[in-house]
């Protein structure tokens, strides 16, 4: 799991935020758009591309974007 690739499939997830906005060291709850909605979007997009489970905790523990990535890669 490569940490780009993640942000490209993470970034996805919204639809008004810029592209350019999304680096690890983004904190993502602090985008405009993020929302619950974008939190379960995110739980399914992990899901789908890398077959692994987070819950709402591991978002609630994540602030940037690279917290996340090391969690769901810490249950590969």
């Amino acid at each position: 799991m490569d940490i780009n690739e993640f942000i490209t499939h993470f970034a996805e997830q919204f639809e008004e935020t810029e592209l350019s906005e999304f680096k690890p060291e983004t904190k993502f709850k602090e985008l405009d758009e993020y929302c619950s909605l974008i939190a379960l979007k995110l739980i399914a997009m992990v899901d789908e591309e890398y077959d692994i489970t987070i819950k709402g905790n591991d978002i609630r523990n994540s602030n940037t974007i690279e917290d996340l990535f090391n969690i769901v890669k810490n249950k590969e």
